[in-house]
């Protein structure tokens, strides 16, 4: 068995359910250690939701720095009778590693670290820093886990220059899309106000579902951006409409709806919040609105970082990998506040979050080889 898919095992037998790390951590921990890593445990979190996140760093010669950055929290495993094996047992059936977390993310993980174990054995004092940023609150709130540590690092003064995200980012072949940037997401719980009552007398009320209509329609048919090379236009869409009591002799006084902005870096939050208000306030609604940014935005262009990551992929599988910013959310968007260079790259990932998730096994140690083909790229750059 290869080291590589050793450790992946070792990571997915860990019961690790937001926020629980299980051990994960501590293994990993011991590995880099051995390594010369400084390793620190930067916990956050209330007493029932309690987070783990590991820092470790081993200083380069240069100054400059490599993160490799993932999660060891998986979701929940969904009804355990749907799956054909636990998910907490990795299992192999036609070439595949089952288990949750196998593609989103521990087996990135293990092939960061492995990868990094190559490295030094070859360039035993290497020009480039190498850091671990580890969390155990990716899929939950996300309140406590990468952001609180890059929080940590920027009080500290601390410099990344580039970042690798473990994300499952490839589409039918290991290596044939890299995620060099993210959409913004930007939550809108609009509750628009109308006058109750009976369905017969419509002249004594206001209903609260009609005045929301026009409004919405005219927002779902704004042009807000047209993208750019990297981005698709931000786009408008209306999650859930709630409104009525259920009766249907009842004009009702509320509409409440619920609606997301996945938006290009061309456009900023604020500009859409004004935007939208502009368009309420023009149909003179009543209304109250209440606003989350879920993240902002962040784009890699093409340097050092994704011309390393392109070239050990070409290396590695002759592939020409696409550059893409689709998908939803990542830590890359935490991250990309302290570090100007941040890019996902991982398996395949069309099991993520699946009963049966799997990766398959020929991929793994591939995998292995461009984190550290790319290592390689960047100590000589």
């Amino acid at each position: 068995m290869s080291r590589t898919l050793f450790l992946a095992e070792q990571l997915i037998a860990q019961r690790s359910v937001t926020p629980e790390d299980g051990q994960c951590q501590p293994i990993l921990a011991a590995r880099l250690q051995a390594l010369g890593f400084t390793c620190e445990t930067i916990a956050g979190g209330p007493t029932d939701f309690r987070v783990t996140n590991l820092w470790a760093k081993r200083p380069g010669r240069s100054g400059r720095t490599l993160v490799f950055a993932g999660h060891t929290d998986v979701v929940p495993t969904g009804p355990l009778e749907q799956w054909t094996s636990d998910p907490f047992v990795p299992s192999h059936r036609d070439g595949n590693l089952y288990g949750r977390g196998a593609a989103d993310m521990k087996t990135s993980i293990a092939a960061f670290v492995v990868a990094v174990e190559e490295f030094l054995a070859s360039h035993p004092n290497p020009d480039l820093g190498i850091g671990f940023l580890i969390t155990s609150d990716e899929e939950g709130p996300a309140n406590d886990g990468t952001v609180l540590v890059c929080q940590q690092l920027e009080q500290r003064g601390e410099t990344l220059d580039y970042c690798i995200v473990g994300e499952p980012t490839c589409v039918e072949r290991l290596g044939d899309m890299i995620k060099n940037g993210r959409r913004g997401s930007l939550t809108g719980k609009l509750t628009v106000k109308g006058v109750q009552a009976h369905i017969a007398y419509p002249q004594l009320g206001r209903n609260a579902i009609h005045l929301a209509l026009p409004a919405l329609d005219e927002l779902a048919r704004t042009e807000w951006d047209r993208g750019n090379d990297f981005f698709p236009p931000t786009s408008f869409q209306v999650s859930n409409f709630h409104g009525g009591t259920g009766a249907g002799n009842i004009i009702p006084s509320r509409a409440v709806i619920d609606f997301n902005f996945r938006f290009a870096s061309v456009t900023t939050a604020e500009q859409l919040q004004q935007r939208v208000h502009q368009v309420l306030d023009r149909h003179g609604l009543d209304y109250e609105l209440a606003w989350t940014v879920g993240g902002q935005p962040f784009l890699t262009t093409p340097g050092a970082l994704v011309n390393a990551v392109q070239a050990a992929i070409r290396d590695e599988t002759g592939i020409e990998t696409e550059l893409s910013t689709t998908g939803g959310t990542s830590d890359g968007r935490f991250i990309s506040r302290i570090c100007p260079q941040v890019i996902e790259f991982g398996p395949i990932n069309a099991t993520i979050h699946k009963i049966d998730e799997h990766v398959r096994v020929a991929d793994i140690d591939p995998l292995k080889n461009i984190y550290r083909r790319t290592l390689e790229h960047l100590d000589r750059a």
